[in-house]
């Protein structure tokens, strides 16, 4: 594949030139084997207890200070366009969380 960029220049017009540098391809995407789905995807993380602390605001209403969450059970990974269940990919998917 050669990509191409436009430049225009006063004396020349329009002309084009190979760009410097090709884009890269990437080997380590997760796709899903069963639609083809390599952008959308969710984690369900099972029995899990979750704390917040708030403090009571003078109006009544109250404001989260900090969150804590604690997973006991298994972390699992889905498409999120046909539902199947990728938890083999969860490891890559976990390293690649930036």
């Amino acid at each position: 594949m050669v990509i191409t960029s436009k430049t225009r220049s006063r004396k020349e017009g329009t002309r084009f030139f190979k760009c410097p540098r090709p884009v890269p391809a990437v080997n380590n995407r997760i796709i899903c084997p069963r639609c083809g789905n390599d952008r959308y995807f969710h984690e369900i993380a099972e029995d899990v207890t979750i704390t917040t602390q708030y403090i009571q605001n003078a109006d009544g209403s109250f404001t989260p200070q900090s969150d804590e969450s604690n997973i006991m059970g298994d972390i699992k990974l889905f498409c999120s366009k046909c539902q199947t269940d990728l938890t083999e990919f969860h490891t890559q998917f976990v390293e690649m969380l930036f």
